[in-house]
């Protein structure tokens, strides 16, 4: 029965449903990553304020993505309209609490002890970066809702790094962190793109756009991590 109303499905509410569908994926992901640690007691609420409006700004945004997918779902495009353009500028702070509370993290000495420092600034930061470009191109396509949707998708998936960081073994992965973290992403895109094969016949552009940017941003963090520059700012952030 299930497959048959699959297959019944229009097209167009078949894929704002999927859409919807990797929304909760991504949530329920960055979600569990952030309760495993506190199951664990590697997490606290006794963090430094700044944690926590990290923390409370980047899971707003995992809130709002959520709301946008499933407003798409129901149909209340006016809506998702409104809240799009609250999206827009909640981006611009996003990049304001990311870079900033990553280079207090370095100030006070809280990066985690598995991570280079000046990998771990490189990789926050342009983790952030690489989202809110990712996230502004799909707002900037929003009037071509096949690349809109997959663009922001893929800024999801960046943005979730937080939490599927926190499901891996970090401290055995040493110098293949990044990478690690890279191929959990890139099961979401793979799924994504199987989507498309399945429904379109043929794999949409935005995501080689999209992942690709993810992709080569990942390469670019170790060389630009310990380029002399690099290394001069985070020893003089931690000195």
């Amino acid at each position: 029965m299930a497959t048959t109303a699959d297959t019944q499905m229009h097209p167009l509410v078949r894929e704002r449903l999927f859409f919807f569908v990797m929304a909760l994926v991504i949530a329920a992901t960055v979600v569990s990553g952030f309760s495993l640690q506190l199951a664990m007691g590697r997490s606290s609420f006794g963090a430094p304020w700044w944690v926590h409006v990290h923390g409370l700004t980047f899971m707003g945004w995992i809130g709002i993505y959520l709301a946008q997918n499933f407003l798409i779902w129901r149909g209340e495009l006016t809506l998702h309209r409104r809240l799009g353009r609250v999206a827009a500028v909640y981006v611009g702070w996003m990049v304001l609490v990311g870079l900033s509370v990553n280079t207090l993290t370095a100030i006070n000495h809280r990066i985690p002890p598995f991570f280079e420092p000046n990998v771990f600034l490189v990789m926050d930061w342009l983790t952030v970066l690489t989202f809110a470009g990712l996230t502004l191109a799909g707002v900037a396509m929003r009037g071509r809702t096949d690349w809109h949707r997959r663009l922001m998708l893929c800024g999801a998936i960046q943005v979730m790094t937080p939490g599927v960081g926190r499901l891996l073994p970090l401290p055995l992965m040493g110098t293949w962190i990044l990478w690690g973290i890279w191929a959990v992403m890139l099961v979401y895109v793979a799924v994504a793109m199987i989507y498309d094969l399945r429904t379109r016949g043929k794999l949409h552009p935005a995501y080689f756009w999209g992942f690709g940017a993810i992709t080569i941003v990942v390469a670019l963090m170790r060389p630009i991590a310990f380029s002399p520059p690099m290394l001069s700012l985070t020893h003089h952030l931690m000195g």
